[in-house]
């Protein structure tokens, strides 16, 4: 079972661990500042059926042939690319998996999906010895793999086949694998994907991707299960991130709405994964694969932040985000205009997963809850924050900002913070006196 997390209403928790809340005031420990983690499910022609698979950028620039089906600079992989831009890692899932393998007389594709029927097998007599075989795997006109044995039960597994050990071995200039197939992606192959991803808490966003007119996933429904997702995971079970999509009004600093194209959420998704905790996207160039609509009024735009749309516009002849905000709208004496702006929520999920951290790992359990316990934890949370001042992430923060004192029951503590996020700078306004 995992340890508790999220946010609190009363002090009636039951399981152990880390309950935080975040609020707007009125109008050496730092566990981890790595960014950079993407999760995506997606519909794919070649890959895990049934499981999530991690793939770091290095991964995806050497073996992507092996670990998607196609080549890196393929068409196929462009969106890939554009995560990649800036993540560090991708955690994905086949909507689609299910199909069947491809497969032919000497062999049967790793995997299931139609990318196995580009897939032929070529078997030559050896020049050096008659009585022994080179059998040859082609991915279309790649060769991925040779081998040379006098029967198939000397053929050992490579990276897209399973070779079939009954088979008897005779020259062939090709014999392509046929039958592989996709299977469908639904409404509920997302809600597998999201259910899987809960064991993946290093994920800083999740991204959901628009699927063809000819999908059965119904978009709009299914972006609203996201939401749900990243609304529950933010504040029930203390993994904060964030969900990244198309057109879509979630009204939430759990989602970032990205106005302009559905292709951009690729690259958005990347960006705000590896964003840093004192870095703002604001003004960021757009060095992308994707055309990128941005023909918008000055109105338009205006009118784009106000709905809390992640918007792209063209500044000379590059293209650049506009302002890095989320979908929050609808703002509360808990939730100010600052909530707005995802170096916020990046500063307050930073602080959130460490305290979790320290506190589940070095306390629960293990320290006694009297004022020399409690002084050493408030020790350890300070580090935290000069940690956020020292990389310019927070300002103004002192001793008297935290507070940490016995909670309603022995076993529990209370803790209160006040933090100053620095912003980065965004207009400037400047009057001049001409004498």
């Amino acid at each position: 079972m995992a340890l508790g997390g999220g946010n609190f209403l009363t002090q009636n928790k039951v399981i152990p661990g880390t309950y935080i809340n975040f609020i707007s005031t009125r109008s050496g420990i730092v566990v981890n500042a790595e960014r950079g983690v993407v999760g995506m499910g997606l519909e794919l022609n070649w890959g895990p059926d049934g499981k999530i698979f991690a793939i770091t950028a290095e991964e995806f620039a050497k073996n992507s042939l092996e670990i998607l089906g196609y080549s890196y600079g393929s068409d196929e992989l462009k969106g890939f690319r554009d995560v990649f831009k800036n993540a560090t890692k991708l955690y994905a899932y086949r909507l689609n998996g299910g199909g069947a393998k491809a497969s032919n007389t000497y062999a049967e594709a790793l995997y299931s999906g139609t990318r196995g029927n580009d897939i032929k097998i070529v078997i030559k007599a050896n020049v050096d010895d008659a009585s022994r075989f080179d059998v040859s795997t082609y991915l279309n006109t790649s060769l991925v793999d040779v081998q040379t044995v006098k029967t198939a039960k000397e053929l050992v597994a490579n990276k897209f086949v399973k070779f079939k050990e009954g088979a008897s071995l005779a020259a062939t200039a090709g014999s392509n694998l046929i039958g592989g197939t996709n299977g469908t992606a639904g409404n509920e192959s997302h809600q597998t994907f999201l259910n899987k991803m809960e064991s993946y808490p290093d994920v800083n966003v999740i991204a959901y991707i628009d699927h063809p007119v000819s999908s059965q996933v119904n978009s709009e429904v299914t972006k609203g299960l996201y939401l749900s997702y990243a609304k529950r995971m933010r504040d029930e079970v203390g993994n904060k991130l964030q969900v990244v999509m198309y057109n879509y009004k979630g009204d939430s600093e759990a989602c970032i709405n990205v106005k302009n194209s559905s292709d951009l959420v690729y690259w958005v998704a990347g960006l705000e994964a590896a964003a840093g905790i004192n870095k703002s996207v604001t003004n960021v160039l757009y060095d992308g694969e994707f055309d990128v609509p941005t023909e918008y009024t000055q109105l338009e735009l205006e009118d784009a932040i106000k709905n809390g749309e992640f918007a792209l516009h063209k500044v000379g002849e590059n293209v650049r985000v506009l302002v890095d905000i989320n979908s929050l709208v609808t703002l509360t004496e808990q939730k100010g205009d600052v909530f707005k702006d995802n170096q916020t929520i990046r500063v307050i999920d930073y602080i959130a997963d460490n305290i979790s951290s320290i506190f589940n790992e070095k306390y629960v359990g293990k320290v006694p809850n009297d004022d020399a316990g409690r002084i050493s934890l408030k020790n350890d949370i300070r580090v935290i924050f000069k940690y956020l001042e020292s990389v310019r992430a927070i300002e103004e923060f002192g001793d008297d900002d935290i507070s940490v004192a016995k909670g309603e029951e022995r076993k529990s503590v209370v803790i209160s913070t006040n933090v100053t996020v620095i912003g980065a700078m965004e207009k400037l306004y400047m009057t001049t006196i001409i004498n």
